[in-house]
């Protein structure tokens, strides 16, 4: 007699799904994921919603991600602690005579002003970061954020020594740089609706901020 086929015997969902190329399943969820979380906070937007707007299975979701969590801070942490810890291999390779202030002020403030654009969705959950757990707050990758945040006022620090500047707290104007930048973004939609300044007239109107505000003030 032919033998039955257990139930248990299930195909891999992927094995069901339209065969597709290497990474694209990766690929779609991270946009997926980049869009919803830019549109509602990360408590509200379910691995479901994430992977039928992906159009891929809830399963592979977890299969390369291993959470809503992992999938979060791959999506959206990943890129801005990415570009700072590039910035800092820029800034070790600075040679003070030779640098241009406004270029290296404006390479920092386009890029950062760039990847806070695309990917949004981090500022969104980072606001509501009070209501987070202790739990989410680590999953996420909030501490990551954070450790990126002091090597950038390490930076600052070393900055104003260089300038022969003095201050209690040298960190202080990185992150002023930063929050200066991530309200921009954040308040874009409001400040100008659908009809925003060109973005390079918003990167210099930032970069002069930061050189006039912070380079050229009283020692």
């Amino acid at each position: 007699m032919p033998q039955r086929h257990s139930s248990s015997n299930q195909p891999d969902p992927e094995a069901r799904s339209p065969r597709r190329p290497r990474g694209e399943a990766r690929r779609l969820l991270l946009d997926a994921a980049r869009d919803l979380f830019a549109r509602r906070d990360y408590r509200a937007t379910t691995t479901r919603e994430i992977a039928e707007a992906a159009g891929v299975s809830e399963y592979l979701l977890f299969r390369h991600f291993g959470s809503k969590a992992g999938l979060f801070r791959e999506a959206l942490v990943t890129p801005f602690t990415g570009f700072l810890d590039e910035f800092r291999g820029t800034w070790q390779a600075v040679v003070p005579e030779e640098t241009d202030e406004e270029e290296l002020s404006r390479q920092f403030v386009g890029r950062l002003y760039d990847v806070l654009v695309e990917h949004r969705g981090l500022l969104l959950t980072l606001v509501a970061a009070d209501g987070l757990s202790d739990e989410d707050i680590e999953a996420l990758g909030i501490a990551d954020i954070r450790r990126s945040l002091s090597v950038l006022g390490q930076i600052s620090a070393e900055g104003m020594q260089l300038r022969g500047m003095r201050s209690a707290q040298p960190d202080l104007p990185a992150h002023s740089t930063v929050a200066m930048i991530v309200g921009m973004v954040a308040l874009r939609s409001t400040f100008y609706g659908n009809t925003p300044p060109p973005r390079e007239a918003i990167v210099d109107e930032l970069v002069q901020a930061v050189l006039h505000g912070f380079l050229h003030r009283p020692e």
